[in-house]
């Protein structure tokens, strides 16, 4: 009875460095694996809903469908057996992912219309973040965030700037043109001064006059100019991020660095190791 415990925890062992170790090239090829079935999967989802390619390979698409269903029901039980504590990984964040993208294929065999859930499975590509756990990104993302944290109060503040100037002209835009140029209201006004804004110009409401023109020229410039500053001040933030790391990596090294090692005799130490042992 002993030994079989010691087997069973040996192939837990085994199936948890696999497919939770990312930093082993076991568990590496498992979620490399794992991320191309999810493609594959995602792409027959799609497929399903094109009406001829459906009738044509239908057949086809459904034995896919199983054979990746099955796989994840698989990779999911695997999951649980290979954790000491398995409802902490059912109940979690990527638990739930995980059984709410098995479960709609079980579900269209008792509901019809219910497979089109499978789309949910590209929910877990958010694993890619795992397999990319590269320290540079680790690094790169976290300069990011803090950029984006320091230049909260100026994106708010540009915003709400936005907004007002985009209402302001808005009005004025109703009042210039009215209904009989589509700006049938100040709601509408203003969704065509955001989408001006953007430089998106949908083309649902146009000016036709000169004055409506040249005053969506101005608020098509103003757009460019936003993209502009936004961008601006979260790249300041970011430079200003990683030059504060720069310095503290720089601080640490002068602190804690030892002089190199050398092969040759005491009496032809370098200048730069006499003045590195003169200031310690």
């Amino acid at each position: 009875m002993q030994r079989i415990k010691s087997k069973f925890d040996a192939f837990r062992q085994r199936t948890k460095v696999v497919i939770y170790g990312t930093n082993t090239a076991s568990g590496r090829l498992f979620d490399l694996v794992l991320l191309g079935v999810i493609l594959i999967s995602v792409v027959i989802v799609m497929f399903e809903t094109v009406k001829d390619f459906d009738t044509k390979y239908h057949k086809e698409l459904i034995i896919l469908e199983w054979v990746i269903t099955i796989f994840f029901t698989l990779e999911y039980l695997l999951r649980i057996i290979s954790l000491k504590k398995p409802l902490k990984f059912i109940f979690s964040f990527y638990g739930i992912i995980d059984l709410i993208a098995t479960l709609p294929i079980y579900f269209s065999l008792f509901f019809v219309g219910t497979s089109i859930l499978t789309v949910v499975r590209a929910l877990r590509l958010l694993c890619l973040f795992k397999i990319l756990n590269h320290p540079e990104f680790s690094r790169q993302s976290t300069h990011l965030k803090e950029a984006l944290i320091a230049s909260r109060g100026k994106i708010l503040i540009f915003i709400y700037f936005i907004l007002i100037s985009s209402i302001i002209i808005g009005s004025v835009m109703y009042v210039v043109k009215g209904e009989e140029g589509g700006f049938t209201s100040i709601p509408i006004s203003i969704y065509w001064t955001i989408v001006t804004h953007t430089t998106v110009g949908y083309g649902d409401i146009s000016p036709i006059t000169p004055l409506g023109q040249a005053i969506a020229s101005v608020i098509m410039i103003m757009g460019y100019g936003i993209i502009a500053v936004l961008t601006g001040i979260v790249s300041v933030e970011f430079a200003n991020s990683n030059r504060k790391k720069s310095r503290a990596e720089k601080l640490i090294h002068a602190l804690f660095a030892e002089p190199k090692a050398t092969n040759l005799m005491p009496n032809t130490v370098s200048i730069a190791e006499q003045n590195y042992n003169l200031l310690i």
